[in-house]
């Protein structure tokens, strides 16, 4: 027998989602080591959108969006649906009153590897969107998906409860179990990069600052 949905996950704290909600995706990209990167293409639909929560994970057949309106009914507050529609792009997964609905809820935000519509309704309700772009194809709701499995979004595993921040520059997946480690590396990266500032703003080279002289000395690197 199939189980279509999952409904108890587990979730990093909400002290760590806070302090992750305010740091940019690059700074913990790459105290992730840079894992966890999640396809550029998918973008907000505002500039100034972020989401930052548990992944809440969907899969979607093609062309249709009956899975997300279960999600929406069952995902708890905070919660990011992240939302894998296959191949079938060109549709719009998403709308205004779907949002109205998540935003009862309380629901985080959405991040689909598929299409969206009522985009310009959807910013003024400054609801945080990530999507492939906007489609004005409607969906079917008459086929059966998966809630809360693993997903291999965007070439990335995306694990039921894992961490997702996104923000202007792009998203990146942190793995729950490791959370509380990238944290303090992310924010040991800003200190470090606050005290280069400093040194950059005082006329400091960023050759210098990076040591890169031996780098340019071996490639053979020659001026006049």
């Amino acid at each position: 027998m199939i189980i279509h949905t999952i409904k108890e996950i587990r979730r990093p704290e909400k002290d760590l989602i806070e302090q992750f909600s305010k740091l940019s995706s690059a700074t913990v990209y790459e105290a992730s080591g840079k894992q966890g990167y999640i396809n550029s293409a998918i973008k907000p639909i505002d500039k100034e959108m972020k989401v930052c929560g548990p992944a809440f994970t969907v899969q979607c057949a093609p062309r249709d969006n009956l899975m997300l309106h279960k999600a929406l009914q069952i995902a708890n507050a905070g919660d990011i649906l992240v939302v894998d529609a296959g191949d079938a792009h060109e549709y719009g997964y998403w709308g205004a009153l779907m949002v109205e609905s998540a935003i009862s809820r309380g629901i985080g935000g959405l991040v689909i590897n598929g299409c969206i519509r009522d985009s310009l309704e959807i910013i003024e309700m400054n609801f945080p969107v990530f999507c492939l772009g906007f489609s004005i194809r409607g969906t079917t709701k008459a086929s059966l998906g998966l809630i809360n499995y693993s997903l291999v979004f965007s070439q990335t595993i995306t694990n039921p409860g894992d961490l997702i921040l996104g923000d202007n520059d792009g998203l990146v997946v942190v793995r729950y179990e490791d959370c509380k480690s990238v944290l303090n590396k992310a924010l040991e990266r800003v200190s470090v990069e606050e005290e280069k500032k400093k040194k950059l703003s005082m006329g400091v080279s960023s050759v210098e600052l990076n040591k890169m002289e031996d780098v340019f000395k071996n490639l053979g690197y020659k001026e006049q």
